[in-house]
């Protein structure tokens, strides 16, 4: 079994520390799942989610150069995806544009309006 980033594997928790979980992924090879790792929504306490002993399905985030491996349980659940028609993806970008363009004007005359004021512009009084 070769270890390589992107591959799904089933493992088993064998540690549980405040940062994290250690999992074993068989041939010795043990990764760690970062508490950011563990679910989609905020996670305070590991516990919570996970006891040692637990089996998870992991994906591999990472493997450093000395050997320790990075993990991901919620990267490896498989989310369906729901394809956008070309209709639904042009006004998504529509309204996207739309909104940065208001936006922007927004800002820009937010802007002005605190940059006339520091100079004394527009029937600011000069002494």
């Amino acid at each position: 079994m070769s270890i390589e980033v992107g591959s799904k594997l089933q493992g088993k928790v064998t540690g549980i520390t405040n940062f994290g979980a250690f999992v074993e992924l068989g041939e010795g090879k043990t990764g760690l799942v970062h508490i950011s790792e563990v679910a989609d929504n905020y996670v305070k306490d590991i516990n919570e989610h996970l006891t040692v002993g637990d089996e998870v399905k992991v994906k591999v985030i990472n493997v450093e150069k000395d050997g320790k491996i990075g993990l991901s349980i919620k990267k490896a659940k498989d989310k369906p995806q729901r394809q956008r028609s070309t209709r639904e993806r042009t006004e998504s970008f529509e309204a996207k544009m739309s909104r940065f363009l208001k936006d922007s004007e927004d800002r820009l005359a937010s802007l002005k309006k605190h940059t006339e004021s520091k100079r004394g512009g527009r029937g600011a009084k000069r002494g």
